[in-house]
């Protein structure tokens, strides 16, 4: 019991530590899916953005939260937890990879997307889509022993209580060796940053009053510490989108 009560009292440390991230690196179109239904471009190589730390909400800290004006859509992804320093790792590179990752949790990666179509055409940069306080649900941390393989488990998505993403991270197009590796060639990854890997097909919008539920199966079982369920409501912020 006690062992227990030791353990965890650990994850709920790691889960909090988790605001404390010095970046969130994104990977964006890494599910061929999703840029199908986005009529998106299939990048080259892995391409990646960042979200605040500010966004980040945890378990039991709220509602993610609507800017006024603001059409916010869902994205489902596996997060990594970064446990060391990762800095030119090599693309193939597969024991230094996974040695690197020290868990994992589920992300609702948020997006405004009228605010990301309006900066896409205009050629202007659209971190503030992504960027809003809120906009980045987070599951409490999952043990690596509860995911061997970060590329063999299932992301799913429901909106009150009707499923709308559901896809097996092994259809990233770009795994997680390349992944780490092209962003550690770029920028060094730090012990605490936090890596979303993508997003399966399925992404929509949701309204204050809907209710998001998101997790991850392993061999057909709901993984515990996965879980996230969030309420959408509007925010109070004084804060309207308007066209730039």
């Amino acid at each position: 019991m006690l062992a227990l009560r030791r353990s965890m009292a650990t994850m709920a440390a790691q889960t909090a530590a988790l605001k404390q991230a010095g970046k969130v690196v994104c990977i964006g179109r890494n599910y061929a899916d999703h840029i199908t239904e986005l009529q998106n471009m299939r990048p080259k190589q892995p391409f990646f953005f960042l979200k605040p730390p500010s966004s980040i909400l945890l378990p039991g800290e709220g509602p993610c939260l609507r800017p006024k004006g603001v059409d916010m859509h869902f994205e489902v992804e596996l997060a990594l937890v970064i446990g060391r320093t990762v800095r030119d790792l090599k693309a193939d590179d597969q024991q230094g990879a996974m040695e690197a990752i020290e868990a994992y949790a589920v992300a609702i990666d948020m997006t405004a997307r009228n605010v990301q179509n309006e900066a896409k055409k205009k050629g202007l940069p659209w971190a503030i889509a992504k960027g809003y306080d809120t906009f980045l649900p987070l599951s409490g941390v999952i043990p690596k022993a509860a995911m061997a393989d970060p590329h063999a488990a299932e992301l799913f998505l429901s909106v009150n209580g009707e499923t709308r993403q559901q896809g097996s991270t092994g259809l990233m197009i770009y795994r997680v060796p390349r992944i780490l590796s092209d962003i550690s060639r770029v920028m060094t990854l730090h012990p605490g940053d936090i890596v979303l890997t993508g997003t399966p097909a399925g992404v929509g919008p949701v309204v204050p009053g809907d209710v998001m539920r998101a997790g991850v199966r392993v061999g057909g079982r709901e993984v515990d510490e996965g879980r996230v369920e969030v309420k959408v409501e509007e925010s109070p912020s004084s804060y309207v989108f308007a066209e730039t």
